[in-house]
């Protein structure tokens, strides 16, 4: 099954404080070049500024041959995120708030909808600055996967989670209890499908289908930078070439295994995916 998917949001360089290295990254731009390794045709749509991040970041695109034809390019700064890591769990400890597409978020032609509407799939994140775009998409036909990460507020939920199919939402570190509420929370709001990941420990799962939740295999990192994105994009690949928008179970825990193992594929180098360059 030919699948084509396209990442539109965010792109940055993320910069490792303890080895003045730089790694391309960026939700929407890791679910492009994952999907793109898994063997997927995949596409990025996103802005970048005219700096040294923002070059490396197309040669590296260039180099893995996804394209990003219909990206924005904008004088001023690329996004970037500055990386601390302790015992291989990474850790944000400052950016620029995704640079030049902060400044410019998208206002989507007629020309880029008709591109969009070519793709399976369209991925984004609560970097992206998509928010006001996802009802042009939708009434598309597309399918829409979202990573809220931890955040959001019902503002926030109740503008996005109508347009979305698949959300995901990062619980690392609160209770079973409380993330069983932000599923809620997200379902009432009008998000179909809600994945809850909490790190390495469990994965959760709720669409009007009903509930289920899987453990991950323990694996030590060496850098966790991109394994939840990598985790969503295995998932959702495995969700389109099941043929269906609405899987049973059976092939809910098999995406989830599929996210797994595509998560597990990253921990054993530095960066998203690596491609690093002294800054």
């Amino acid at each position: 099954m030919s699948i084509r998917v396209i990442g539109i949001g965010d792109n940055v360089v993320d910069k490792y404080l303890h080895s003045g290295m730089m790694y391309p990254g960026g939700n929407a731009l890791n679910f492009s070049v994952y999907a793109k390794q898994a063997g997927a045709s995949s596409a990025f749509m996103g802005a970048f500024g005219n700096d040294d991040a923002a070059k490396h970041i197309q040669d590296v695109l260039h180099k893995l041959q996804i394209d990003i034809t219909h990206s924005r390019h904008y004088e001023g700064e690329n996004g970037y995120a500055c990386i601390r890591l302790n015992n291989g769990d990474r850790e944000f400890v400052t950016s620029n708030k995704n640079g030049v597409l902060r400044e410019h978020p998208f206002m989507l032609t007629v020309d880029d909808l008709r591109y969009i509407a070519s793709f399976d799939l369209v991925h984004t994140s609560i970097n992206g600055y998509l928010e006001s775009e996802l009802e042009k998409i939708k009434q598309k036909n597309i399918m829409i996967s979202f990573d809220f990460s931890g955040r959001g507020t019902d503002d926030y939920f109740a503008r996005v989670c109508p347009w979305v199919d698949y959300g995901f939402i990062s619980c690392s570190g609160i209770s079973p209890d409380e993330t069983k509420e932000k599923i809620n929370k997200l379902y009432q709001y009008g998000c179909r499908h809600i994945i809850a990941t909490c790190g390495h420990e469990r994965v959760y799962y709720f669409s009007a289908g009903g509930f289920l939740d899987w453990t991950p295999k323990y694996i030590e990192p060496v850098d966790t930078l991109g394994a939840g994105d990598a985790f969503l994009t295995g998932f959702m690949l495995s969700i389109i070439q099941s043929g269906t928008a609405e899987p049973d179970r059976e092939r809910v825990l098999c995406a989830m295994q599929a996210g797994g193992k595509s998560a597990a594929n990253v921990l054993s180098d530095y960066g998203a995916f690596g491609f690093g360059k002294p800054y």
